[in-house]
Protein backbone atom coordinates (compact mmCIF):
# COMPACT_ATOMS: atom_id res chain seq x y z
CA UNK A 1 0.00 0.00 0.00
CA UNK A 2 1.39 3.25 -0.90
CA UNK A 3 2.15 5.59 2.44
CA UNK A 4 0.02 8.36 1.32
CA UNK A 5 -2.57 6.12 1.27
CA UNK A 6 -1.78 4.42 4.44
CA UNK A 7 -2.22 8.07 6.28
CA UNK A 8 -5.36 8.38 4.32
CA UNK A 9 -6.81 5.01 6.10
CA UNK A 10 -5.45 5.96 9.62
CA UNK A 11 -6.86 9.44 9.50
CA UNK A 12 -10.29 8.19 9.03
CA UNK A 13 -9.79 5.63 11.63
CA UNK A 14 -8.64 7.84 14.19
CA UNK A 15 -11.03 10.47 13.27
CA UNK A 16 -13.97 7.70 13.23
CA UNK A 17 -13.17 6.96 16.76
CA UNK A 18 -12.71 9.77 17.98
CA UNK A 19 -16.64 10.06 16.77
CA UNK A 20 -18.05 6.72 18.10
CA UNK A 21 -15.81 7.65 21.36
CA UNK A 22 -18.16 10.52 21.59
CA UNK A 23 -21.01 8.92 20.99
CA UNK A 24 -20.18 6.10 23.44
CA UNK A 25 -19.08 9.03 26.40
CA UNK A 26 -22.66 11.33 25.52
CA UNK A 27 -25.59 8.41 25.15
CA UNK A 28 -25.17 7.19 28.67
CA UNK A 29 -25.20 10.87 29.67
CA UNK A 30 -28.75 11.07 27.68
CA UNK A 31 -29.44 8.29 29.52
CA UNK A 32 -29.02 9.82 32.82
CA UNK A 33 -31.32 13.05 32.07
CA UNK A 34 -33.76 10.73 30.73
CA UNK A 35 -33.84 8.34 33.97
CA UNK A 36 -33.74 11.40 36.03
CA UNK A 37 -37.20 13.11 34.51
CA UNK A 38 -39.18 9.54 33.41
CA UNK A 39 -42.03 11.34 34.25
CA UNK A 40 -42.11 14.74 32.13
CA UNK A 41 -43.14 13.03 29.08
CA UNK A 42 -42.05 16.33 27.08
CA UNK A 43 -38.79 16.13 28.42
CA UNK A 44 -38.46 12.48 27.61
CA UNK A 45 -40.38 12.59 23.69
CA UNK A 46 -37.21 15.16 22.94
CA UNK A 47 -34.26 13.27 24.32
CA UNK A 48 -35.78 10.13 22.90
CA UNK A 49 -35.04 11.67 18.98
CA UNK A 50 -32.21 12.94 20.66
CA UNK A 51 -30.93 9.21 21.70
CA UNK A 52 -32.12 7.73 18.58
CA UNK A 53 -29.88 10.47 16.17
CA UNK A 54 -27.03 9.78 18.14
CA UNK A 55 -26.93 6.49 18.59
CA UNK A 56 -28.34 5.39 14.30
CA UNK A 57 -26.76 8.42 12.94
CA UNK A 58 -23.35 9.12 14.40
CA UNK A 59 -22.68 5.74 16.56
CA UNK A 60 -23.25 3.13 14.14
CA UNK A 61 -21.56 4.89 11.16
CA UNK A 62 -18.78 5.65 13.43
CA UNK A 63 -18.31 2.25 14.59
CA UNK A 64 -18.58 0.83 11.17
CA UNK A 65 -15.81 3.22 10.09
CA UNK A 66 -13.62 2.15 12.81
CA UNK A 67 -13.30 -1.38 12.38
CA UNK A 68 -13.63 -1.39 9.02
CA UNK A 69 -10.62 0.97 8.65
CA UNK A 70 -8.55 -0.60 11.27
CA UNK A 71 -9.07 -3.89 9.97
CA UNK A 72 -8.31 -2.56 6.54
CA UNK A 73 -5.04 -0.95 8.08
CA UNK A 74 -4.28 -4.56 9.96
CA UNK A 75 -4.66 -6.46 7.00
CA UNK A 76 -3.38 -4.33 4.38
CA UNK A 77 -0.48 -2.36 5.97
CA UNK A 78 0.68 -3.88 9.11
CA UNK A 79 0.09 -7.34 9.34
CA UNK A 80 2.82 -7.82 11.72
CA UNK A 81 1.13 -6.07 14.59
CA UNK A 82 -1.22 -9.29 15.23
CA UNK A 83 1.79 -10.71 16.73
CA UNK A 84 2.42 -8.05 18.98
CA UNK A 85 0.59 -8.26 23.07
CA UNK A 86 0.14 -4.41 23.37
CA UNK A 87 -2.01 -5.24 20.02
CA UNK A 88 -4.03 -8.30 21.22
CA UNK A 89 -4.98 -5.91 24.05
CA UNK A 90 -5.97 -2.96 21.86
CA UNK A 91 -8.49 -5.58 19.85
CA UNK A 92 -9.59 -7.36 23.34
CA UNK A 93 -10.94 -3.61 23.95
CA UNK A 94 -12.35 -2.60 20.60
CA UNK A 95 -14.41 -5.77 21.36
CA UNK A 96 -15.21 -4.21 24.49
CA UNK A 97 -16.32 -1.24 22.97
CA UNK A 98 -18.61 -3.21 20.29
CA UNK A 99 -20.67 -4.79 23.05
CA UNK A 100 -20.65 -1.70 25.06
CA UNK A 101 -22.35 -0.32 22.16
CA UNK A 102 -24.67 -3.05 22.05
CA UNK A 103 -25.72 -2.55 25.49
CA UNK A 104 -26.90 0.92 24.55
CA UNK A 105 -29.03 0.04 21.75
CA UNK A 106 -30.37 -2.54 23.84
CA UNK A 107 -31.26 0.29 27.03
CA UNK A 108 -32.12 2.64 23.69
CA UNK A 109 -35.05 0.55 22.59
CA UNK A 110 -35.76 0.09 26.55
CA UNK A 111 -36.63 3.71 26.72
CA UNK A 112 -38.08 4.14 23.52
CA UNK A 113 -40.60 1.46 24.89
CA UNK A 114 -40.89 3.42 28.30
CA UNK A 115 -39.80 0.19 30.07
CA UNK A 116 -36.07 0.96 31.55
CA UNK A 117 -35.98 0.79 35.45
CA UNK A 118 -32.20 1.68 35.42
CA UNK A 119 -31.71 4.94 37.57
CA UNK A 120 -29.60 7.62 36.69
CA UNK A 121 -27.38 6.41 39.00
CA UNK A 122 -26.86 3.48 37.53
CA UNK A 123 -26.04 5.49 34.49
CA UNK A 124 -23.75 7.69 35.59
CA UNK A 125 -21.50 4.69 36.54
CA UNK A 126 -22.26 3.24 33.30
CA UNK A 127 -21.00 6.46 31.62
CA UNK A 128 -17.23 5.42 32.73
CA UNK A 129 -16.98 2.31 31.13
CA UNK A 130 -15.88 3.85 28.15
CA UNK A 131 -13.67 6.23 29.06
CA UNK A 132 -11.35 3.34 31.02
CA UNK A 133 -11.32 1.39 28.14
CA UNK A 134 -10.18 4.21 25.90
CA UNK A 135 -7.34 4.87 28.26
CA UNK A 136 -5.97 1.15 28.16
CA UNK A 137 -6.50 1.14 24.14
CA UNK A 138 -4.31 4.90 24.10
CA UNK A 139 -1.98 3.16 26.78
CA UNK A 140 -1.63 -0.02 23.78
CA UNK A 141 -1.32 2.32 21.02
CA UNK A 142 1.00 5.13 21.99
CA UNK A 143 2.72 4.04 24.78
CA UNK A 144 3.45 0.06 24.36
CA UNK A 145 3.14 0.41 20.67
CA UNK A 146 6.38 2.70 20.67
CA UNK A 147 8.55 0.54 23.37
CA UNK A 148 8.23 -2.63 21.48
Amino acid sequence: MEFQTYLWIKWLHYAAFISWMAMLFYLPRLFVYHAEHIADKGFCDVVKIQESKLFHGIGWIAMILTISSGLFILLSAKPELIKQGYFHMKLLCAVLLVLYHFSLGYFLKQFKENRCQKSGKFFRFYNEIPTIIMFVILYAMVVKANLV
